[in-house]
């Protein structure tokens, strides 16, 4: 099992954690993680940019997408939309998705106990192994 470190804005965080956003989505331009590196099994813990760690999850599957066609954003947009939990605005904001990575959530939880990451970038996505 592979750990890492999700960081995340407005409140997608907590709508993982009461299950109302299932799949967590990863678009870039750029080859960057979590694309080619999140597994089945891999512990994702919950961050809030600028804040603390407040959850976690197990990845139950995940689907990378290389240079999708606007075709194949457009099925992703589809069947996909509610479990993602993304407005209208975000999908017409990100016009150019490179790679795209959709992990399926399992089992979320709250953090009693925040763990401490030492993180003083701009990654919105950190393996920690």
């Amino acid at each position: 099992m592979v750990k890492h470190l999700a960081i995340f804005e407005g409140d997608a965080i907590e709508k993982i954690l009461l299950g109302e956003k299932t799949i967590d989505g990863r678009f870039s331009q750029k080859r960057l993680p979590p694309f080619g590196v999140v597994s089945k099994g891999d512990l994702v813990y919950l961050k809030r940019s600028g804040g603390e760690v407040k959850g976690q999850f197990l990845v139950d599957r995940v689907i990378f997408f290389d240079h999708p066609t606007k075709e194949e954003i457009a099925d992703i947009r589809t069947k996909y939309k509610s479990k993602l939990s993304l407005s209208d605005s975000f999908w017409f904001s990100h016009p150019q998705i490179n790679y795209l990575t959709l992990m399926f959530i399992e089992l979320p939880q709250n953090l009693i106990t925040q763990p401490k990451f030492v993180k003083k970038d701009l990654r919105g996505w950190v393996v920690l192994k």
